[in-house]
């Protein structure tokens, strides 16, 4: 179901921004540039660590410098970041062997083993729990009179990306539990906002009625200020997710892929870890780990096009 070739890979070049990361330097390219038409290393020079756009691009090359540096500095080999304008564009950039690690999300994840090979090996861990799992939850502006899923019916709502875990799958299914339709059927109006801040600052804008997201984003949110319970408040809130897991491509040689793997294990060791929220450390992540995800693609029938659009 999930196995068709990618029909938008001709856009790679308009949708995909490599972010050059040195210690203490950045610059900005275009994918199609010729600086980057081959991205991936096969010589074992130079990585590239993609980063899908759960939080704005600047923002998430920010959040995972720190592991990007020291990952860097062990290795002993120059590493990139890659970012792209959606979910799909990092899934393609590893099919294309651009990019040889990556972030991903849960269902990105799926996606990308599935049409790029890759091999989750690495999940964070969070400060607040202890544990790598997060929620997907629905938020309402905080004078909304819907209580529950079913009067969100007839309704304008935002998820996040059709790749989306928690902004997306996840949503969709409590949906469908909760009333027997799939989103597009049920609401009125269904929007990607892509990412996870600009589906919260929509509910506290009011220019939707509801938002599919998860409680890491919507926790800092709160914490810098950006919303309040007040004008987000949570509807509703999914039984735990695996992790967002690092994984990456089939292809990269065993040796290099056990020291990635003992780097990033160990990390806490000697770093503050970094990454998509507060974290402790990471721990070892395998593909098993991911299929509570695969079930709810295939509870909800979804078609790949519908995801990767």
């Amino acid at each position: 179901m999930l196995r068709r070739d990618f029909l938008y890979a001709s856009l790679l070049a308009l949708s995909l921004t490599v972010v050059s990361c040195t210690q203490g330097t950045s610059d900005n390219q275009t994918a199609g540039s010729s600086n980057t038409d081959k991205l991936a290393s096969d010589s074992g020079s130079e990585l590239i660590m993609g980063l899908i756009p759960a939080e704005n691009n600047e923002e998430m090359v920010e959040k995972f410098e720190p592991m990007r540096a020291y990952m860097e500095e062990k290795l002993n080999r120059p590493i990139k970041v890659f970012t792209a304008t959606d979910y799909a564009g990092v899934i393609e950039a590893m099919r294309q062997d651009k990019v040889d690690i990556a972030w991903f999300g849960p269902l990105s994840y799926v996606l990308a083993e599935q049409e790029a090979g890759a091999e989750a090996f690495a999940t964070g861990v969070r400060e607040k729990t202890g544990k790598s799992t997060y929620k997907s939850i629905l938020v309402v502006p905080g004078d909304s009179y819907v209580k529950s899923i079913q009067d969100l019916k007839g309704k304008n709502v935002a998820f996040v990306d059709p790749a989306s875990t928690s902004g997306g799958l996840v949503p969709s299914y409590l949906v469908l539990k909760a009333t027997g339709q799939k989103p597009k059927d049920f609401f009125a109006k269904l929007t990607y906002a892509g990412s996870h801040d600009a589906a919260g600052m929509a509910v506290k804008n009011k220019t939707v009625d509801a938002a599919g997201t998860n409680d890491i984003t919507y926790n800092k949110m709160l914490n810098k200020g950006l919303i309040s319970q007040q004008s987000n408040r949570i509807l509703l809130e999914s039984d735990p997710i695996p992790g967002s897991p690092l994984a990456y491509r089939q292809e990269l040689d065993e040796q290099t892929k056990n020291k990635i793997r003992e780097i990033v294990l160990n990390a806490h060791e000697d770093i503050e870890v970094t990454g998509y929220g507060e974290l402790l450390n990471y721990e070892s992540a395998t593909p098993k780990d991911y299929q509570i995800v695969r079930d709810m693609i295939n509870t909800l029938e979804i078609a790949r096009e519908e995801i990767l659009k």
